[in-house]
């Protein structure tokens, strides 16, 4: 009997865990294929401290080819989905374009970032959702710690040494502290350097900062953030950075030489060139079984949808209309649509998704976070404790669990490295200036 080709598009949560269940469910009755344009899943959470080097970036990712073993990875983006037509038209990093045909179909696309027409920010920005930003981001702050410690003008070295943060949400408030504490235990090596010369600033446009976690756990670390030296400035949103020099709502106007953007994600603009139907807000619609229905809510044959692309009912009450764009969900609803897409293969009636969100953990450095878990609240170093127990059971498969644990273990007995690779990014630079030499 010919197998169900699922075609599922995305490696990331959603994909990986879709692909994992449904090999274990029905690895007799389907063809897997998982296409994406990196070759790994990016465990998000653990980007700030990859970033702050309390773990090892290639650590919090996981390969694909390696843990789904039975699928085809296929290493490209979708540019257009034809689900009329059961196809999807890809196109490799070489500009090469190909076309798959599918049976089944798992939107998994995840989200990219929301960013607005702010003058300097598409040229002098950089983001912060996949590992070679989070690497990128590391070596630039300890290579403006580096070339600061060597300048004699002060303007110079307060440009170099200001660091802008736009978001105050989950990913903004862990990156903007785990790299400032990164940088602060850096300046022991530069006796030219003192704590006050770092400038990191955050912008966010709302009343308060990790709106997830409620008013008085936001209010907590707005405090704990500005008690260490950083400034958050609420209600104030960026208006220009044209070559690095700062404009804010507020008047303030200012030079920096590094502005990090996590103000927030959008669904992935493939979805608009495709003929799946879509919410309000650009996600794919999808009922509570995960399937992706039309506007009347009839389930379009052969379309799946979850994570943070989709829009999914809330079925758990106090919890409100569709599901929050988080790993916990993401996660959970991956397994589920394995699940339902394998019982639908056989025949079997689905299962409606259900979760009740457990809580939010934040890491805010070293010893340092914030927690809000089934009602308790914890703050300070039992917070960063739950913070990394949590993520340590969240990460898939035993290698990576134990590669991050041996991180973390080493760090008990050594200093983290704080070794800035700034070249990295330029590999060609030195043999280019030898050869015009």
């Amino acid at each position: 009997m010919a197998r169900t080709r699922v075609l599922i598009l995305g490696g990331g949560y959603v994909g990986l865990y879709t692909a994992l269940t449904l090999l274990r469910k029905a690895r007799d009755r389907v063809e897997v294929t998982v296409l994406d344009r990196r070759p790994y899943m990016t465990y998000a959470p653990f980007l700030p401290e990859a970033a702050a080097g309390s773990i090892e970036p290639r650590h919090a990712v996981v390969p694909l080819r390696r843990e789904l073993e039975g699928a085809r990875i296929l290493q490209g983006r979708a540019t257009a989905i034809d689900h009329a037509g059961r196809t999807v038209t890809a196109a490799t990093d070489l500009g090469e374009e190909f076309t798959v045909e599918y049976d089944e179909v798992v939107v998994a696309l995840g989200a990219v970032s929301r960013t607005l027409p702010i003058p300097g920010l598409a040229e002098f920005g950089m983001g912060f959702k996949y590992v070679e930003e989070a690497i990128s981001l590391r070596n630039r702050v300890l290579g403006r710690i580096a070339r600061a410690a060597t300048t004699t003008d002060p303007a110079q070295r307060r440009r170099l040494l200001t660091f802008v943060f736009v978001g105050g949400g989950f990913a903004g408030c862990e990156a903007f502290a785990e790299t400032e504490d990164m940088a602060k235990a850096a300046l022991r090596y530069y006796p030219e350097l003192s704590g006050e010369d770092l400038n990191f600033v955050m912008v966010e446009a709302a009343p308060r900062i990790l709106p997830e976690m409620g008013p008085e756990m936001g209010e907590y670390t707005r405090v704990e953030l500005e008690r260490r030296g950083m400034r958050v400035l609420l209600e104030t949103r960026l208006e220009g950075c044209v070559d690095g020099r700062i404009e804010l709502s507020n008047g303030e106007r200012f030079e920096a030489d590094t502005v990090v953007w996590t103000a927030g994600v959008k669904p992935s603009p493939v979805l608009a060139a495709s003929d799946l139907p879509l919410g309000p807000r650009g996600h794919v619609s999808a009922a509570a079984t995960l399937q992706v229905v039309d506007a009347d809510g009839v389930p379009v044959p052969g379309a799946w949808a979850a994570g943070d692309c989709a829009q999914v009912p809330n079925l758990v009450e106090g919890e409100g209309d569709w599901c929050a764009p988080s790993a916990q969900h993401a996660v959970r609803q991956a397994k589920h649509l394995g699940r339902n897409l394998a019982a639908h293969l056989s025949g079997a009636p689905l299962a409606e998704y259900r979760h009740r969100h457990l809580g939010l953990v934040a890491s805010l450095g070293l010893n340092k976070g914030v927690a809000s878990v089934m009602g308790v609240k914890l703050r300070g170093w039992p917070a960063w404790v739950m913070h990394r127990t949590y993520h340590l059971l969240a990460i898939p498969t035993f290698n990576r669990k134990a590669r991050v644990a041996l991180d973390w273990t080493a760090a008990v007995f050594f200093r983290r490295d704080l070794v800035s690779m700034g070249r990295l990014h330029e590999p060609r630079r030195a043999f280019q200036e030898a050869a015009r030499s």
